[in-house]
């Protein structure tokens, strides 16, 4: 059988071949402009001032999205105010360089402590009711499995093994029926925050997080609220315990080598 030629020297293969490739190369194209659109930020290394917006080849008009349960509409990304940069960032001198702040580091919002400005509200579930709350706000009976330590009560270590208070109640997410927090009663009447459930290592012995040291677990972001948590509130939350991977003893910033 003879190779069937459609046009010229092109056969079925090639022109298989050529849609594929003007295929992918419209699909990156498009990819790269719904980057764009959903807030990847082109902006100089050095100063922060924005780059390009109108160029139609690489920039997508702004989207809008309708919130659920009446919450009004948002539209990204130039409708809305952009976050505010750190005010307590050292200069750099060259582009590339590694920032570094001034103060507490835990709180500096960059790095791993970085936050985004999420809506300061709680997020809700599918009947508009507040997602993660306490387990003494829910009202159906919610407990810990008889073959799973419960928590509460148990003293809150730090990584330095600091204690730093105990464990005063859970906090549920109702949409997926899991524990996100412990909310930690700190010792000496300082209150209570909140301690992520993956950053906490639970025994009968007590709870330990490897993140933070036990004097640094008071000085966790706290709520507004003693019975919700908004989204914010959790961006802050989640960024503190994470920035001290990095910043919560001075070796953990040291290289290894």
């Amino acid at each position: 059988m003879t190779n069937v030629h459609l046009v010229g020297g092109l056969d079925i293969a090639e022109l298989t071949f050529f849609a594929f490739f003007l295929f992918f190369l419209g699909l990156v194209w498009y990819l790269r402009g719904e980057d764009r659109r959903e807030g990847y930020p082109v902006e100089d290394d050095l100063t922060g001032a924005a780059h390009g917006g109108t160029e139609p080849l690489f920039f997508k008009p702004p989207k809008s999205f309708t919130l659920p349960h009446g919450l009004g509409v948002v539209t990204t990304p130039t409708a809305n105010d952009r976050d505010e940069l750190p005010s307590n960032v050292l200069p750099r001198v060259w582009p590339g360089e590694p920032l570094d702040v001034t103060g507490d580091k835990l709180t500096s919002g960059l790095g791993p402590a970085s936050i985004a400005q999420r809506a300061d509200r709680p997020d809700l579930d599918m009947h508009g009711e507040p997602r993660i709350v306490p387990l003494r706000m829910i009202k159906h009976p919610v407990d810990v499995h008889a073959n799973d330590v419960d928590p509460r009560g148990l003293p809150v270590y730090g990584l330095d093994s600091g204690k730093a208070g105990t464990v005063k109640e859970l906090w549920m997410d109702r949409a997926e029926s899991c524990l996100r927090y412990l909310e930690v009663d700190l010792a000496g009447g300082a209150g209570t925050v909140l301690m992520p459930i993956t950053m906490a290592r639970v025994s009968r012995r007590g709870v330990v997080t490897d993140a933070i040291t036990g004097a640094q677990i008071a000085g966790v972001p706290r709520t507004k609220s003693a019975d919700q948590v908004t989204l914010l509130e959790e961006e802050k939350i989640q960024a503190y315990y994470g920035a001290g991977y990095l910043w919560a003893t001075p070796d953990r910033a040291e290289p290894l080598i």
